[in-house]
């Protein structure tokens, strides 16, 4: 019984390790984001392409799963969120969250 509750919450922290992601693996990956999010996730000053750096990297996964699972229309973003694994996902997501982004709060644009 141990080993079996050992097992598991091994498994979770596994889990959760992959759910947070690679940076650097992530940096690779967002070379095809590049062309309408800019090589950091600070666009490319077209406003219809939103701004990835500095978002919450759970926000960004979901987005990301929602565009792949069709919950979120857009056609650009569903053919490139088809081929990507949850790995990716939560690669790319890591990359952009740790990006400075030029979104500012109320209280930081001060």
């Amino acid at each position: 019984m141990t080993r079996i509750l050992f097992v598991a919450i091994l498994s979770l922290f596994a889990a959760d390790a992959l759910a947070q992601g690679n940076i650097e693996a992530g940096q690779r990956k967002a070379q095809v984001c590049q062309a309408c999010h800019g090589p950091d996730g600070n666009g490319i000053g077209d406003p219809q392409y939103p701004l990835l750096a500095g978002q919450h990297a759970d926000y960004l996964a979901k987005a990301l799963h929602d565009y792949k699972s069709g919950v979120r229309n857009n056609a650009i973003m569903a053919g490139f969120s088809a081929a990507l694994s949850d790995e990716d996902i939560a690669d790319l997501s890591a990359f952009f969250a740790a990006q400075k982004g030029k979104l500012r709060t109320l209280d930081s644009g001060r």
